[in-house]
């Protein structure tokens, strides 16, 4: 039975994220960005769907700003996740409540209407995303070059959620799209095969065609042996010292379909601390999100 059309529990589909995350000790710098957060809920406001493609625990905006709080963040990109199906509208009441603080990247189908799609433009959605995972359900390549067509005119970037040896398969689809790229969470690669694995060596390959962009998250996700994730940090030292203009960093809160350890968002961002220089992280954390999510270069929530 495939993801999408299987029974979906109405328990959550793993823990919830900790609700009190250590302060990191990495300070960030002003106006720094996490490119790539979730919200779910409020329940009683916005009730999951049934074509949900899994259940996640609640995690509203307000728990967002106060993690971002906590952590020194100034802004975000809230990614529309399947947890919501196609239903935005808790992503754009967090949009609007944000006031500049916040851009999103939505879930299109070919069949939304150009009204729906400029609603959605006009909210400061900047992106579209699709999933290449099994377990979320894989879209139809020629859909997906559809939606595509229709956003490429907005300016809108693409991003591809893939896991490991499904980068190489999709490798041309990822070369042809016209648009802007962000390959999520590195492409989650097997850490066990190294620097010189072929989903490493592929990404550092298309980060060489000057339009492609990664974010460098979901260290939690490879770690073989969970916090402080020294076992990932040589894969992100290799892609900041290959490309550092072209990557983000997302937190991935609130790490839903995680079944290990739940992580500290305050550890996530001490790795990064540890992988990179302070001027690496200006990139990172403010140059680059500015420029490619279109924030003004005067941050608007100044601390």
């Amino acid at each position: 039975m495939s993801a999408n059309t299987r029974a979906i529990a109405s328990t959550p589909d793993g823990p919830p994220s900790l609700t009190h995350p250590r302060r990191p000790a990495t300070v960030v710098p002003a106006g720094a960005c996490d490119s790539h957060c979730h919200i779910y809920g409020p329940f009683d406001r916005f009730p999951l769907p049934a074509d949900r493609s899994f259940t996640p625990n609640e995690a509203p905006e307000s728990a967002l700003r106060r993690l971002h709080e906590q952590l020194g963040i100034k802004r975000a990109v809230i990614v529309q996740s399947q947890g919501h199906g196609f239903d935005h509208e808790p992503l754009l009441d967090a949009l609007a409540s944000g006031r500049g603080r916040y851009r999103g990247v939505a879930l299109l189908r070919a069949s939304d209407s150009p009204e729906f799609v400029h609603r959605l433009d006009a909210a400061g959605i900047q992106g579209v995303r699709f999933s290449f995972m099994p377990h979320l359900g894989f879209p139809d390549l020629d859909a997906a070059r559809a939606v595509i067509a229709r956003i490429e005119p907005l300016g809108w970037h693409v991003a591809v959620h893939v896991a490991g040896s499904g980068l190489l398969e999709m490798t041309d689809f990822i070369r042809s799209i016209p648009a802007p790229v962000v390959i999520d969470h590195m492409a989650r690669p097997d850490i066990a095969e190294g620097l010189d694995g072929p989903v490493i060596t592929t990404l550092l390959r298309l980060l060489e065609s000057g339009r492609i962009w990664l974010k460098v998250s979901g260290a939690e996700r490879l770690s073989k042996s969970h916090a402080p994730y020294d076992d990932v940090a040589p894969i992100v030292r290799r892609l900041v010292a290959h490309a550092p203009e072209r990557l983000l960093w997302g937190s991935d809160w609130p790490h839903v379909n995680l079944h290990g350890p739940m992580p500290d968002d305050g550890d996530l961002v001490d790795f990064l601390g540890r992988v990179t220089t302070e001027q690496v992280r200006q990139k990172i954390l403010v140059d680059n999100p500015t420029a490619f999510f279109g924030f003004p270069v005067t941050d608007p929530c100044p601390r």
